[in-house]
């Protein structure tokens, strides 16, 4: 009794239908900037695999800054976070507008650069590497 706890959480909704142009790009039409086509998503599901992107992201901050004391750069007010640090990079020579130089499945044109189980694919984001000060890619 009067004790508080604090918890770390994250919460993660449908990437297609809430906010498709920012949170399920590479798989959409950005809101903004350079106005690349999108890439086929990997599960053949853009909210879904714009969601998968967000929760790795997420669970990247939330295991290194779970409570803004942790790993972060800059203003604590506005941290960048482990993924939050290198926005929109998910391969090597990714720009503004341009993931990176993902693989892309042969069968379905599908761009990733993770594999999971069962055969599925998935792309997941750039982490910040402070040891190098750059983003570290799978691919």
């Amino acid at each position: 009794r009067g004790k508080t706890y604090k918890f770390a959480y994250i919460w993660v909704g449908n990437s297609e239908t809430q906010c498709a142009g920012y949170c399920a790009w590479p798989f959409h039409q950005p809101i903004y900037g350079p106005q690349s086509p999108p890439l086929v998503a990997p599960n053949n599901d853009v909210g879904v695999d714009g969601m998968v992107i967000n929760l790795a992201s997420l669970l990247a901050g939330t295991a290194t800054n779970p409570f803004g004391n942790g790993y972060y750069q800059g203003e604590a007010d506005a941290p960048l976070e482990a993924a939050s640090a290198c926005p929109g990079v998910y391969a090597k020579g990714a720009y503004p507008g341009y993931a990176g130089d993902l693989l892309v499945d042969k069968t379905t044109g599908a761009s990733y650069n993770a594999h999971g189980t069962n055969g599925r694919k998935y792309v997941l984001p750039a982490l910040y590497d402070p040891s190098t000060s750059t983003c570290s890619t799978l691919v």
